[in-house]
């Protein structure tokens, strides 16, 4: 999940992209300690070492990515200092958070759900070479010391397989003008696993953003019925990993 942006100076490295005259923003910081700048038309994503992040693997995935569905383009990946980064063109849009956005919970909602069903569509199975299923994240989790208790290893039984987004939240759909989904961002965990995985998590995240109700009609956008077993499932996974 990721939050409002704290006042802090911006990295050299960071401030040395931008063109003559041109502002740094900072728009987003993750719970790593990373932040996102936007230089212009670029997106410039910055990261202090952390063993669950890495741009190298983004900057991967994205590549892979852009070849099926709008995402963003990559134009530079570095290290210096501690910190990784990767620069990006922009989506055209802005997020499904933005103010524009949150002033109309039930238009974003639905486009969220309606465009992680197209993502869903697109992406294919049998050429993606990353996995996101529970064992796979359970195992993760464990290996950088978190416990993950035994009722998380009793999966549901898969509704169906497709390559994930990894963190379907709302912030993460990036939105036209008219409400149209013009393409996703942060695909670092993307992989292939049942799509409750990615659908509980973009439904929880309207939580978070646009307060309690309306989980149901982001499923509902999606195209199917509300499946309380594997939503709280991949909601308590997501939770714990």
């Amino acid at each position: 999940m990721t939050s409002a942006v704290p006042d802090m100076p911006v990295p050299e490295v960071v401030r040395s992209f931008a063109e003559a005259g041109e502002p740094v923003e900072p728009v987003w910081r993750n719970g790593a300690g990373g932040v996102t700048y936007r230089l212009g038309s670029r997106f410039v994503k910055w990261q202090p070492h952390h063993p669950e992040i890495s741009l190298e693997r983004e900057a991967t995935k994205l590549r892979w990515v852009n070849s099926y569905t709008p995402s963003p383009q990559v134009l530079g990946l570095g290290r210096t200092n501690g910190a990784s980064w990767l620069m990006t063109h922009a989506v055209p849009g802005s997020s499904a958070v933005s103010s524009r956005w949150l002033a109309d919970p039930r238009a974003a909602v639905h486009a969220v759900g309606h465009g992680l069903r197209e993502l869903h569509e697109r992406l294919p199975v049998d050429q993606c070479p990353w996995r996101w299923d529970p064992e796979t994240r359970a195992d993760n989790a464990v290996r950088r010391g978190i416990h993950v208790g035994s009722t998380l290893r009793d999966t549901p039984e898969i509704d169906r397989l497709v390559v994930c987004h990894g963190d379907a939240c709302c912030p993460n759909t990036i939105l036209a003008d008219d409400g149209q989904v013009s393409g996703h961002v942060d695909f670092g965990s993307l992989g292939v696993a049942d799509r409750w995985a990615d659908i509980a998590v973009a439904a929880m995240s309207t939580r978070w953003n646009y307060g309690p109700g309306w989980e149901h009609e982001l499923v509902a956008a999606y195209g199917l019925a509300v499946d309380d077993v594997r939503m709280s499932y991949y909601q308590a996974l997501w939770n714990a990993t």
